[in-house]
């Protein structure tokens, strides 16, 4: 409770609080100016009734200003929940393809400008064998599939690594700082943690894998570079057999592939 008091933010009550609180005090200092002044002698006074230039702001202008603020708050929250829907795909959470490429744009934008020798590395998941799974169970039980895949995922990387549904049955995970080490065990770990999840379609219990593409990349970069080079791993990975892992880090250095 006490950090949404102090929340000064377009959505937090301490800006309503303190919108409030100065546009009264505001209100009373004005209607001490106008009811102290004497035109008449050209001299301040306080006035015959000076508790009124007190009471009548607080009456009026609590109420006023609460509404106003608190309005103004409503619209904020809105705002946000619009936005968040309109970068959110609905069936798994996850960002949707142009706020996620939207993002990666972003982050590769600052990475140019810092100039530093950090490395970063960007997945693309793939479910294997997912045209058969709406074939043989329907286009529902596909939707099951993805939102299952999509949380295994979700619980596989790190706190401020972003997670995008890019396509039908594609995924892409950012994750910044990351080495090639960490994005092999990573990637590792998100094609192990699917492999190991049930999933049960049309009440028959059934696991799914994922083939996983990746690039290790510094600055100098664009997103749709990073994407064909990952797309292209995730093609080996396929090709290899599936449910595996396959990263690249440069065009002059060879791909790693986990099993």
């Amino acid at each position: 409770m006490r950090g949404k008091l102090f929340d000064f933010s377009p959505r937090g009550w301490g800006r309503v609080w303190a919108g409030t609180l100065i546009g009264t005090l505001a209100c009373i200092a004005v209607a001490f100016a106008i009811d102290s002044y004497s035109f008449e002698t050209g001299t301040w006074g306080w006035g015959e009734k000076p508790i009124n230039n007190v009471l009548i702001p607080v009456v009026l202008g609590i109420p006023f200003f609460g509404y106003l603020l608190g309005k103004q708050r409503q619209l904020a929250l809105a705002h946000e929940e619009l936005m968040v829907v309109a970068s959110t795909d609905a069936l798994t959470s996850c960002l949707n393809r142009r706020a996620f490429v939207s993002l990666v744009e972003g982050y590769l934008d600052r990475m140019d400008r810092q100039r530093t020798d950090d490395t970063a590395a960007l997945l693309v998941i793939d479910i294997d064998h997912f045209k058969q799974i709406n074939d043989t169970f329907g286009h529902d039980c596909g939707d099951v599939a993805l939102a299952t895949v999509a949380h295994a995922i979700k619980n596989s990387v790190r706190e401020f690594d972003v997670v995008g549904r890019i396509g039908g049955e594609e995924f892409s995970v950012l994750l910044p700082g990351a080495s090639q080490e960490r994005a092999a065990a990573i990637a590792e770990r998100i094609r192990r943690n699917v492999s190991e999840t049930d999933l049960v379609l049309a009440g028959q219990m059934r696991r799914v894998s994922v083939s996983v593409g990746g690039v290790t990349f510094d600055h100098d970069k664009d997103v749709s570079t990073l994407l064909r080079t990952a797309d292209q791993r995730l093609y080996a990975a396929k090709r290899a057999g599936k449910n595996r892992v396959v990263l690249h880090h440069s065009p002059h250095e060879q791909a790693m592939s986990i099993h």
